[in-house]
């Protein structure tokens, strides 16, 4: 059995209907979504976890450890390929 969906309003007036408590507002996450770089192939937790850190670029990325990263709410194991693969292109990798 599902949550009951209810309507939610953001800060930039944008409705929304969500079932949990999270208050990320979805039509503000499309908006603020990077076209290129690292942060436009993760999914938005990864994009606001990520950020919420101060971490906005690879090399900002590449001195976390890979157990630190996965720490931060929001992300989970299935993230960690994506962001290694992002580091591996410009001959990173996190911090061991």
């Amino acid at each position: 059995m599902s949550a009951e969906k209810t309507l939610r309003t953001c800060e930039k007036g944008h409705q929304f209907y969500k079932s949990s408590d999270c208050k990320s507002c979805p039509i503000c996450d499309k908006e603020s979504k990077p076209e290129t770089g690292f942060l436009s192939v993760v999914s938005s937790p990864v994009r606001r976890a990520l950020l919420s850190e101060g971490i906005d670029t690879l090399e900002k990325l590449s001195e976390h450890t890979q157990k630190e990263i996965l720490a931060l709410h929001g992300i989970g194991p299935s993230s960690i390929p994506v962001l290694k693969a992002s580091l591996e292109e410009e001959n990173l990798d996190f911090k061991s």
